[in-house]
C-alpha cells in the first residue's frame, strides 16, 4: 500500500471493511476485529490511527511479531494468514496495515479465557453473531448443511411414498422396498431424508420434505416459489399473475416393462413452468405442416429451467423467505435467498466452480436429470443460450441476503 492510498482510506473513515485502532489494545480486542472481517468480506485494520482518523502511530515494540505470533497464532481460529505492512504516514507517525481476505473456513472465532466467540461485521462495528447469523456462517463454511435439519411436526405421512419407491428402485438400487413404517424410517434415516425422534419414530429433514413432500409449505413456510407476472417494468398492485407454488421437487415417474420412463404427475418445477408458460412464451404467427402454431419462448427454455433448478437446489434454508420469480415486460428476475456460500463469487460461478450448499438435494435432482451432471449449467447453458437467443447477457447480483439472476429480453422483444 502506498502513502496516498493509506491517506485516502483514513479520509474515507471507518466502514464495514476498514477499522482504525491504537496499537495499545489487548490481543483479544484485535482478534475480534480480525474474526469479524474474515467472517464478512475481509478488510483492513489500521493500527496507529484513532477513531477520528488522527494519527497516534506505532507505539508497541516488535508490533509485527506481536500481531503474527500472539494474536493470529493464539487467539484467531482457524488459522488466517494476513498481509502485514508498515507505512510512514508523516514525519512522526508510522501506521501498520493488516489486510485480511474473506475467510473460506467460516466461522472464525476468538479463543480467549476458555471461550470461543464468533463476531461479524455490521457497518463499521464488530458485533457478536446471533444464533441465526452463526448458523449461516457454519453453512457458508460447509460445516453445517441445513438441509439435514429436522422439520418439527413432520412424519412419514408427509412424504410421497410413490415418489420414494421410484427413487429407491430406480436410482438407489433397492431390490426390496420397505414394507412397514419402521422399515421406511430406517431406510430414510440412512439416506438423510428423515432423522430419529425421541418419540421412537422419525421426522423429515428439510431435504426429505422438499424433495418428496406432498405439501412442504405446510410445515416449512419458506419452501415453494412465489411467482408473479407484471405488465410493466416494475412491480404493481394489479399483477397479471401472483401465486405461491408448492409441491415435491421431483416429479412422479412411471417406468414401463421395457424401461421407458414418463412423468405421471409433475413436481414443483413442472407446476411452476406450467404457470409461467403463458407469460414467458407466445404462439408463433406461422402455421406448420400439421396446421399447428409453434410456441416461441421469450427466453431459452433450457436456460429458464436451469435457472429455476439452481434457485431451488442452492437456496439457503436459514433464510425464512421463499424463492421469488417475477416476470416484467423487459426481463425475468429470479431471487434465491442466501448469500453465495463458502467464499464463492459470481466470477467463480461463471468460471465453472461448484460449491453445493445442499448436497443431498443436488444429488437427487441430478439422479432425476434436473441438474447438469457436471454441475456447469450456469457456464454452459444459461450464459451461452441467452446470448444466442437474443444477444443479451444474464446478470448475477450477489448480496449478503440473496442471489438475484436477471434474464433480459432484447429491446425488440420488449416492444411486443
Amino acid at each position: 500500500m502506498t502513502k496516498p492510498e493509506l491517506l485516502e482510506l483514513i479520509v474515507n473513515g471507518e466502514n464495514s471493511g476498514v477499522e482504525f485502532k491504537r496499537d495499545e489494545l489487548r490481543p483479544e480486542q484485535l482478534a475480534k476485529e480480525v474474526v469479524a472481517m474474515a467472517n464478512f468480506q475481509g478488510g483492513r485494520i489500521l493500527l496507529g490511527v484513532d477513531d477520528d482518523g488522527t494519527f497516534t502511530g506505532i507505539q508497541r515494540p516488535n508490533l509485527e511479531r506481536w500481531v503474527m505470533d500472539t494474536v493470529f497464532r493464539h487467539y484467531v481460529h482457524p488459522m488466517i494468514i494476513p498481509f502485514y505492512e508498515e507505512i510512514q504516514a508523516n514525519e512522526n507517525h508510522r501506521v501498520a496495515v493488516i489486510t485480511i481476505v474473506q475467510g473460506v473456513a467460516k466461522p472464525y472465532v476468538v479463543r480467549s479465557k476458555d471461550r470461543e466467540d464468533i463476531y461479524i461485521r455490521i457497518g463499521s462495528t464488530s458485533q457478536r453473531a446471533t444464533r441465526e447469523q452463526q448458523a449461516r456462517l457454519y453453512a457458508h463454511g460447509g460445516l453445517l448443511h441445513t438441509e439435514s435439519l429436522p422439520v418439527s411436526g413432520s412424519g412419514l405421512q408427509d412424504l410421497s411414498l410413490d415418489r420414494l419407491r421410484d427413487y429407491l428402485s430406480t436410482f438407489a438400487g433397492d431390490q426390496i422396498l420397505p414394507a412397514n413404517d419402521e422399515d421406511w424410517w430406517t431406510r430414510l434415516c440412512g439416506l438423510g431424508f428423515m432423522v430419529e425422534s425421541t418419540a421412537g419414530s422419525a421426522v423429515c429433514t428439510i431435504a426429505g420434505l422438499v424433495l418428496f413432500g406432498h405439501t412442504p409449505r405446510r410445515l416449512l413456510h419458506q419452501a415453494g416459489v412465489r411467482w408473479m407476472a407484471f405488465e410493466g417494468e416494475e412491480k404493481s398492485y394489479n399483477a397479471l399473475d401472483d401465486r405461491v407454488v408448492d409441491g415435491a421437487l421431483v416429479a412422479l415417474w412411471k417406468t414401463d416393462a421395457i424401461g421407458n420412463r414418463e412423468i405421471v404427475e409433475g413436481g414443483l418445477i413442472e407446476k411452476l413452468v406450467a404457470f409461467m408458460r403463458p407469460f414467458v412464451s407466445r404462439e408463433s404467427d406461422n402455421v406448420d405442416a400439421s396446421m399447428s402454431r409453434q410456441r416461441q419462448w421469450l427466453y431459452p427454455k433450457a436456460a429458464l429451467r436451469e435457472a429455476i433448478v439452481n434457485a431451488l437446489a442452492h437456496r439457503d434454508w436459514t433464510r425464512h423467505e421463499e424463492i421469488e420469480i417475477a416476470r416484467y415486460s423487459d426481463r425475468l428476475e429470479l431471487l434465491s435467498p442466501g448469500a453465495l456460500q463458502n467464499s464463492m463469487t459470481v466470477e467463480k460461478m461463471l468460471a465453472g466452480q461448484r460449491s453445493a450448499r445442499n448436497p443431498s438435494v443436488v444429488e437427487v435432482l441430478r439422479d432425476f436429470g434436473y441438474v447438469d451432471a457436471r454441475g456447469m449449467g450456469v457456464r454452459n447453458k444459461i450464459v451461452p443460450l441467452l446470448r444466442k437467443h437474443n444477444g443479451t447477457e444474464p446478470e448475477f447480483i450477489a448480496t449478503e441476503d440473496h442471489l438475484r439472476l436477471v434474464l433480459h429480453r432484447s429491446p425488440e422483444q420488449s416492444k411486443t
